[in-house]
């Protein structure tokens, strides 16, 4: 960004708390990273604004009745038992939308994530679709990107969640997918911290290197041309953004109407998942995504920077006996061995430029995108 210095030692926003554990990360000369400029750019362009949004949001619900007015579902909801998708359960529910829920299961679903699904579904009266993938087939390209060298082990699952998400669509002829994502709890997150789960070409060129050669035929999945044709044939919203999302004031209507139990940390609903943002990325690669979670709530206004900084030192959420824990559980159920783990800590980091992948296509497309969206 023009105006910016990249800083070759440690500093930390004075704004959020990013710092140059993000190597693309920079600061202007206050000492405020891109990541805050960036965001407030996002807020003027997507974020909730009284009335506007209000209308905005109004406009879109009635559209949706309105265009499906002859089928079974106005829209379908992937739901995972964290705060973001059950409080979208609760929205549809306050807008009278007919809801299709839908929950893949890849195998490290949490206690307290099925039974928060179960609460939701059953009080708002939704109807669940639980999808449970093939969990010999999840297990090998799950396995194989742990020995990828790979910073986003949860590519296999995102990409099966939302695979699983356009084929329920397309069976029920639904127009509209509610998506999660959303300024107030993800307004921050680098580049560099991840590839995206979309392109099934990627996934497919780490099973053929670091896999064990077994079939993956049962693994819901689509190709970067069928992504595309879903997503003229899908819309995806954030409706989070058109609402005045707060996390904390989420979690306490959740909690005092649908006896919804919060699980301690953002995504820490999959077990797999809280463990390798919590240990893995720290321990290997030097970074933890907690930091942007909480600069996210920071730039969003709901938590100070102070309190993100001790956040960022209190362990007791989740303790490195808990870690153990749950790496124990995780390498006995991928069937890999402690010498194989050590190896995998040991071995030098990844990126997808080391793989067979769809980037160059991937980035063309979304230049082409961004260029047709401003002719419009």
């Amino acid at each position: 960004m023009k105006g910016y210095i990249v800083m070759n030692n440690y500093q930390i926003c004075t704004k959020c708390i990013m710092d140059t554990t993000d190597p693309d990360i920079t600061f202007d000369s206050n000492g405020v990273c891109n990541h805050c400029h960036v965001y407030d750019t996002k807020v003027a362009l997507f974020g909730y604004k009284k009335d506007i949004s209000d209308k905005k949001l109004a406009d879109l619900v009635s559209k949706i009745k309105d265009e499906s007015k002859n089928k079974e579902y106005d829209c379908i909801l992937g739901i995972s038992g964290g705060v973001d998708s059950a409080y979208m359960a609760y929205l549809t529910n306050q807008l009278g939308l007919r809801v299709l829920a839908v929950h893949v299961d890849a195998g490290w679903n949490s206690e307290v994530a099925v039974q928060n699904i179960q609460k939701m579904c059953q009080k708002l009266k939704i109807d669940l679709h639980t999808i449970v993938i093939d969990w010999p087939t999840m297990k090998e390209i799950q396995r194989a990107y742990m020995f990828s060298g790979l910073p986003n082990l949860d590519v296999p699952q995102d990409h099966v969640f939302l695979a699983a998400m356009y084929q329920y669509a397309k069976r029920y002829k639904i127009k509209y997918m509610l998506n999660g994502s959303n300024l107030a709890t993800e307004g921050i997150l680098p580049k560099t911290w991840g590839y995206t789960s979309v392109d099934f070409k990627s996934i497919k060129g780490v099973y053929k290197k670091c896999g064990r050669g077994k079939s993956i035929k049962k693994y819901p999945h689509f190709n970067i041309v069928q992504y595309y044709i879903y997503q003229r044939k899908v819309k995806r919203i954030n409706l989070l953004n058109y609402v005045p999302y707060s996390k904390k004031e989420a979690i306490d209507v959740l909690s005092k109407e649908y006896d919804w139990n919060y699980y301690g940390g953002k995504h820490f609903e999959s077990r797999f998942t809280k463990f390798f943002q919590s240990y893995y990325l720290p321990q290997k690669f030097g970074y933890d995504k907690k930091r942007a979670h909480l600069s996210s709530l920071i730039v969003g206004g709901e938590l100070n920077r102070p309190d993100a900084l001790s956040q960022m030192e209190d362990d007791s959420i989740y303790t490195i006996n808990e870690m153990i824990q749950d790496r124990d559980y995780i390498l006995k159920k991928l069937e890999i061995t402690l010498e194989d783990w050590d190896t995998i800590m040991k071995q030098d980091a990844k990126t997808e430029d080391d793989y067979p992948s769809n980037k160059a296509i991937i980035n063309i497309m979304v230049k082409v995108k961004r260029i047709l969206k401003k002719l419009r």
